[in-house]
């Protein structure tokens, strides 16, 4: 009975983990854009990101640890290829904004597809605190999503 209590905190740390690298990618990321684009009201929502993902850095790390796990501390080498990438390609690019915009959207979308995942798993019963946070913090990446669109829209 505690073996299969400790194997489910630590398949829900994992996962959550995930996230939290995730999470770490994003904010580094969303740092890079924002040195990088022109308009000042795209500088302004991606500077809002920044503090966003950072908080729910914190707060993932909090449950992280309210399950006995440790959370991870970095990004991983999959985002650090990805920010290369977002260099080189604003870097090539007439517009920069733009180009921003389009990868903030692919990342966007990437991260409600996690929240959904982690949410719909049937084989995981997440603790009530685990499920709003998830909940709260897939929906503020969807209202970035379809604010990195109408932002997209301006720029095209």
């Amino acid at each position: 009975m505690i073996r299969d209590i400790m194997k489910y905190s630590e398949k829900i740390s994992n996962r959550l983990n995930n996230l939290l690298e995730k999470t770490y990618d994003a904010e580094k990321g969303y740092k890079l854009g924002a040195e990088k684009v022109e308009n000042p009201s795209i500088k302004r929502f991606l500077e809002n990101k920044i503090e966003q993902r950072y908080n729910f850095g914190h707060q993932l790390k909090s449950e992280i640890l309210a399950y006995g796990e440790l959370p991870e501390k970095g990004g991983s080498l999959k985002g650090d290829l990805h920010r290369t990438w977002m260099n080189l390609t604003a870097t090539l690019s007439s517009n920069e904004d733009e180009t921003i915009l389009n990868e903030v959207e692919r990342g966007e979308k990437s991260f409600v597809e996690e929240y959904d995942e982690i949410l719909k798993d049937k084989d995981m019963v997440l603790a009530p605190s685990t499920e709003n946070l998830l909940i709260a913090q897939r929906n503020s990446v969807q209202s970035s999503l379809n604010t990195a669109k109408v932002y997209q829209e301006m720029v095209s």
